[in-house]
């Protein structure tokens, strides 16, 4: 045996680079402390933003308080009388209304009732596009784009037609199923029917929205959670409901609590398709602040209207902060 053979040769140990100890006899290095100039960075540079919102929403939202307590109406819009200040006379007056609760009760059924369609649609073609080709996938994408790209009085000019009692492609379509007969029939003779149909229309423009979000929220779902739940005998529902659910659970908070605000301001839907008249029972808060102040003249009284809806407003983003803050603590 040669001394070649017979000598080992050491191999030094891998370098590690020294880690932190921690512990309880080793507290962690405590945080520095902002000095007051790096604070003060952020601030400033949001400024501008800040400057321009206070100045396009602070002044309107000041204007609008300040009417809502007084009196105004055409007198004092000309100037030939003073506003009066009448304190919470206004808000007496419509809170002890009764067709402003009915409106109030309408306004949040619709709202209920897009939401509701506009988040189911708007997650079933985002699963639809999990599971299709590219192409098709592109086709999709560019109809969704297009229908959410279309101005507002475009879509109602469409939907009118599409809906009209002579020559809508509906009343058509419907009565060419055997024993059905729509020609002729009037959707927006009955309230009812005619808010049906204006709520498809604002769920049509939601829908993209929603489903292209969902859609970037379903990429970033991990392939292996799925895969290890159907592993587990996990069915689709069940694949759907534990993991992707809640893993989805911030953007889906986020849509419905958007969805809410934007449908309870639902404005030129209704005022365009009733031809800038829409009757009571197609009355939603906006259309009905609207008329309050600008058909009856009563300035005031449309303000204390607004302001109401704001803090009905102010209520849904609260408990919005207050689910986001929740998923905040268990994350």
């Amino acid at each position: 045996m040669t001394a070649a053979e017979t000598t080992t040769v050491k191999v030094p140990p891998a370098r590690r680079d020294p880690q932190p100890a921690t512990g309880p006899d080793f507290p962690s290095k405590p945080r520095r402390k902002r000095t007051a100039r790096e604070q003060s960075v952020p601030w400033l540079l949001m400024a501008p933003c800040l400057l321009l919102l206070a100045l396009v929403f602070g002044y309107p939202l000041v204007r609008l308080v300040t009417l809502s307590f007084q009196t105004f109406g055409q007198s004092q819009l000309w100037g030939f009388q003073p506003a009066k200040f009448v304190g919470l006379d206004n808000f007496t007056a419509i809170l002890s209304d009764g067709e402003f609760w009915t409106v109030v009760v309408r306004s949040i059924v619709f709202a209920a009732g897009c939401v509701i369609f506009t988040m189911v649609l708007g997650m079933l073609v985002a699963l639809l596009l999990q599971r299709v080709s590219g192409w098709v996938k592109t086709l999709v994408n560019i109809a969704l784009i297009a229908s959410w790209g279309m101005p507002v009085v475009v879509a109602i000019t469409i939907f009118k037609w599409m809906f009209d009692s002579d020559y809508g492609v509906f009343n058509w379509a419907l009565s060419q199923i055997p024993g059905v007969n729509f020609i002729g029939h009037n959707w927006f003779a009955n309230g009812t029917q005619g808010l049906v149909v204006i709520m498809l229309l604002v769920v049509w423009g939601a829908v993209p929205f929603v489903a292209i979000t969902l859609t970037a929220g379903l990429s970033q779902v991990p392939a292996e959670l799925e895969e290890a739940a159907r592993l587990d005998g996990a069915g689709a529902w069940g694949v759907f409901r534990h993991v992707t659910m809640p893993l989805l659970k911030p953007i889906i908070v986020m849509l419905a609590t958007l969805s809410v605000i934007w449908d309870m301001g639902v404005f030129p839907q209704v005022y365009v398709m009733r031809g800038g008249h829409p009757e009571a029972d197609f009355q939603l808060l906006t259309t009905y602040s609207f008329d309050r102040a600008f058909a009856v003249n009563d300035y005031a009284q449309g303000s204390a209207i607004a302001l109401i809806t704001v803090l009905l407003m102010l209520g849904v983003i609260a408990v919005y902060m207050r689910q986001m803050l929740k998923i905040g603590d268990v994350e």
